[in-house]
């Protein structure tokens, strides 16, 4: 029969509290009742849970990894980043999602507090303003940030503002006018924000009235019929769209498709992500890319150094470290004067079509 806590408990002539007490939190009893229950746990071969390991005095070596979702691989490029070096630096990781919801994200780090790890790397709704995050500074619990690019928190990015205005202002140079940014609900991820401000920057300083963002779903594998009646019907339709991320990108490239229109010859596309799936598409996917892997890479280091306490020996949080963004050229922009005319009968004709 497996021992359990109660056993433990009549075993050392104390409390289920006073034992529960010794094994979660052993700094808070007396020392020579430490030392007996320590004794009862060995002769009955108890094996207390993951929160138990502080009783010996061992560090349990795992890190929690919370990410918004594994469906999109920017994500997945991450978690292989950090995996890579935990794993060969003999720690463990636990991995929860949220679905950009807030509520999951309080319950993972609610539960991965709960499970003593001794670090958290993870990616959230709004890094700057987030309750959750500040309640982690004040217990002391260690993180490191991904994808939230901050200044106010440990983190590691890109700088989506500039990599946004990059991207945008390759669009305005191959002479594009009326383009419009795509992204998933803003109020669910402030990188997305962050782009669309980079976007707004580039237009205006092209002397060009920005759009607000059109919000779609983040996980919807196809555009709604009202989305993509926006993007192709009447003469202001954009000739230009720029994506949040990649797999929106995707989406789209299916909708416009579908809608009888070419890529880029009736309209351009840009990402975000830089996703090798990407360049497999026919045409290959334009994209602002971001060192994913490596963004999961430098986390893991940043946190390592903050467990170890090698980052900063006053313990203040580390500054935030943006990693460089470049642009793949891809083959879904073409230049303004060589594709048809979003007023032109063809293009005119091709938003006429049914979808496929």
């Amino acid at each position: 029969m497996i021992p359990t806590i109660k056993d433990v408990a009549a075993h050392a002539g104390f409390s289920i509290a006073t034992v529960s007490r010794a094994i979660n939190a052993p700094h808070t009893v007396n020392p020579i009742t430490l030392d007996k229950v320590r004794q009862s746990i060995d002769a009955l071969n108890f094996r207390p849970s993951p929160l138990g390991r502080q009783l010996r005095g061992e560090r349990t070596r795992l890190i929690g990894v919370i990410l918004p979702t594994l469906a999109n691989p920017v994500f997945a490029e991450c978690l292989q980043g950090i995996d890579e070096l935990a794993s060969a630096q003999g720690y463990r990781l636990m991995l929860m999602t949220t679905q950009y919801d807030a509520d999951r994200e309080r319950h993972a780090i609610e539960t991965l507090r709960e499970q003593r790890v001794e670090g958290l790397i993870l990616t959230v709704t709004d890094a700057d303003t987030h309750p959750l995050l500040d309640e982690l500074d004040r217990a002391g619990l260690l993180y490191v940030l991904m994808h939230n690019d901050t200044v106010r928190r440990p983190s590691v990015s890109v700088d989506n503002r500039l990599a946004a205005y990059d991207g945008v202002r390759s669009l305005i140079a191959h002479g594009h006018r009326r383009i419009l940014m795509l992204a998933g609900t803003l109020a669910a991820s402030d990188r997305a924000r962050q782009r669309h401000l980079g976007y707004a920057q580039a237009m205006q300083q092209a002397g060009l009235t920005p759009a607000p963002a059109l919000e779609v779903d983040f996980n919807a594998e196809e555009l709604a019929p009202s989305v993509l009646a926006h993007l192709t019907s009447g003469q202001s339709r954009p000739t230009a769209l720029f994506c949040s991320n990649d797999l929106l990108a995707m989406v789209v490239m299916r909708g416009l498709r579908r809608a009888r229109l070419r890529i880029p010859q009736d309209m351009s596309i840009l990402g975000f992500d830089g996703l090798a799936m990407g360049e497999l598409l026919s045409p290959p996917l334009a994209s602002i890319c971001a060192p994913n892997r490596e963004i999961g890479c430098a986390a893991w280091r940043r946190l390592l150094a903050r467990v170890t306490g090698d980052d900063d020996a006053s313990g203040s949080p580390s500054p935030a470290l943006t990693l460089p963004h470049s642009l793949r050229e891809g083959a879904t922009i073409a230049a303004i004067s060589n594709r048809t005319d979003s007023t032109s009968p063809r293009a005119s004709a091709a938003t006429a079509q049914p979808l496929a």
